[in-house]
C-alpha cells in the first residue's frame, strides 16, 4: 500500500503539524489544510488563486499548455465533431451518448422548451429599455415558483428533471428578452428544429414571415454554446455551488450564476473587446493604440486569461468559426475584422505581448463572431449565460451528490477596530 504523502509545516513558535497531500488524474497536486484549525490559525489566500475548493470530474484546465477538457475529451475535438446537446448530455452523465440515449435526450430538451403562460406576463413588469440580464436573473429565479414538483434535492429524479427543464427553458426565456427589448412579439418554439435551431429562431424570427435556419450560422452559435459550456471553478459556477451548498433550489443557484457571470470581469469580456475595436476605430489606428497599451494608457481587452498563460485553447476555433461566418455573410471585408486582425498580427509578434504571454482568447474572436450573426451587445452575456447552463446545473448536481458537501463558509482576516465600549451619544 503506497504510503500517504505529507507536507510539514513548521511554525515561528516551534508548533508543526503534517498535511496531507492529494493527487488528481491530472494536473498538479493538492494539500489537505482542513488540519490547521488544530493550530488555530488558517490560510489566506484572496480570490482563491492557489486553493481548491471542491473535488471535480467535469472539466480540467491546464493553463499553462493551453488545455481544456470535458470529461476527458479535448474541447477542439468536441467542436469539430460534436453537438451542443450532445456536449450537454457528456457533462451531466460523465459518457457520450450513444445513438439511442442521443436521441432521447434530444427529444426530451425539445419538449421541455415552452415556458408556463404565466412566466411570459413576468416580462411585462419590466421596463422595455431594461438589460436583458436584469431579466434573466428574475425570471430564471422565478422558475422555482412554477416547478414544485423537482425541488427535492436530494431526489436524483427530481434533480434530473429540474436540469433538464433549466436546459431547455433558459434559451427560452434569453430570446424572449431580447424580443421584450427590440418589441416585438415572443415566437414561440417549434419541435422541429435542433436546439440552437430553435433558438435562433426565437431571436431572429416574425409572425410576418418564414424563417429559414442557415447551417454555417447555426454551427457557428452550436460552437459558441459549446466553448462556453463548462469552465472549471470560475467565478459563477462557484457562485453556483456556493449558494447550492445552502440547500437553495435549483432555480435559484443558476439565477445567481446569472448574475455573477454579468459582471464585465466575467461574461462581459468578449462585449468589451468588441467596443476596444470600435474606440479604435480604423487599422491606421493600431499602431498608435498598441503603444498606447504599452504606456498603460490603454487596456488590451480579448487578450491573455487568468488561467490560460498559453493560447486559449478555445480562441482557435473561435478564430476558425470568425472567418466562416463572415465569408458566409460576405463580410471578409469587414472594418472591425480586419482591424482585429492587425492587432492580432502585432500580438503573436511584438516582444511586448510575448513577454506577457498577451495571446488572443475566445473573447477577442466570439464578439465578432455574435456582431455578424445579428446579436446586439446587451445580449451577448446572455448567450454566454444559455451555453453556461449546462456547466452550472453539472457543477450543481454534482455537487449536490457528493456526500461529504458541507455549507461554504469561507474564514477572513480581520483588520478591523478591537473590541470598544459603547459611549452615549451626548459624550461623543
Amino acid at each position: 500500500m503506497e504510503k500517504q504523502r505529507v507536507a510539514t509545516l513548521t511554525l515561528d513558535d516551534g508548533r508543526s503539524i503534517e498535511l496531507p497531500m492529494m493527487s488528481g488524474t491530472l494536473g498538479p497536486d493538492v494539500i489537505d489544510i482542513h488540519g490547521l484549525s488544530k493550530l488555530g490559525i488558517f490560510t489566506f489566500d484572496p480570490a482563491f488563486f492557489s486553493t481548491a475548493s471542491c473535488t471535480s470530474e467535469i472539466t480540467f484546465i491546464d493553463g499553462e499548455e493551453g488545455l481544456l477538457y470535458y470529461r476527458g475529451y479535448p474541447i477542439e475535438q468536441l467542436a469539430k465533431n460534436s453537438d451542443f446537446l450532445e456536449v450537454c448530455y457528456l457533462l451531466l452523465n460523465g459518457d457520450l451518448p450513444n445513438a439511442e440515449q442521443k436521441q432521447e435526450f434530444n427529444t426530451l430538451i425539445t419538449h421541455h422548451t415552452m415556458v408556463h403562460d404565466q412566466l411570459a406576463r413576468f416580462y411585462n413588469g419590466f421596463r422595455r429599455d431594461a438589460h436583458p440580464m436584469a431579466v434573466m436573473v428574475g425570471v430564471v429565479g422565478a422558475l422555482s415558483a412554477f416547478y414544485h414538483d423537482s425541488l427535492d434535492i436530494n431526489n436524483p429524479q427530481h434533480r434530473a428533471v429540474s436540469a433538464q427543464r433549466l436546459l431547455a427553458k433558459v434559451p427560452t426565456i434569453a430570446a424572449m428578452s431580447h424580443k421584450y427589448n427590440i418589441g416585438e412579439p415572443f415566437m414561440y418554439p417549434k419541435n422541429k428544429f435542433t436546439f440552437v435551431e430553435n433558438f435562433m429562431y426565437m431571436m431572429f424570427a416574425t409572425p410576418a414571415e418564414e424563417y429559414v435556419p442557415n447551417p454555417t450560422l447555426v454551427r457557428a452559435l452550436e460552437r459558441i454554446f459549446i466553448l462556453h459550456a463548462d469552465h472549471e471553478q470560475n467565478a459563477s459556477t462557484s457562485t453556483v455551488r456556493l449558494a447550492g451548498s445552502s440547500g437553495a433550489n435549483p432555480f435559484a443557484c443558476v439565477a445567481s450564476g446569472i448574475a455573477a457571470l454579468w459582471g464585465p470581469a466575467h461574461g462581459g469580456a468578449n462585449e468589451a473587446a468588441l467596443k476596444m475595436l470600435e474606440e479604435i476605430g480604423d487599422i491606421s489606428n493600431v499602431d498608435e493604440y498598441v503603444q498606447g497599451v504599452k504606456d498603460k494608457k490603454y487596456r488590451l481587452m480579448g487578450f491573455g486569461h487568468r488561467v490560460y498563460k498559453n493560447m486559449d485553447p478555445r480562441a482557435s476555433v473561435m478564430r476558425e468559426t470568425c472567418y466562416e461566418v463572415l465569408k458566409e455573410l460576405g463580410l471578409e471585408n469587414d472594418k472591425l475584422f480586419k482591424l482585429a486582425m492587425a492587432l492580432e498580427k502585432i500580438a503573436l509578434s511584438d516582444p511586448y505581448f510575448i513577454e506577457r504571454k498577451l495571446y488572443p482568447n475566445v473573447d477577442f474572436y466570439s464578439g465578432i463572431v455574435l456582431r455578424a450573426l445579428g446579436i446586439p451587445t446587451n445580449m451577448f452575456t446572455v448567450i454566454f449565460a444559455v451555453g453556461r447552463t449546462i456547466g452550472w446545473i453539472s457543477q450543481w448536481n454534482e455537487m449536490i451528490a457528493d456526500k461529504g458537501q458541507k455549507i461554504g463558509r469561507p474564514r477572513q482576516l480581520y483588520i478591523g477596530e478591537k473590541r470598544r465600549d459603547y459611549v452615549a451619544v451626548n459624550q461623543r
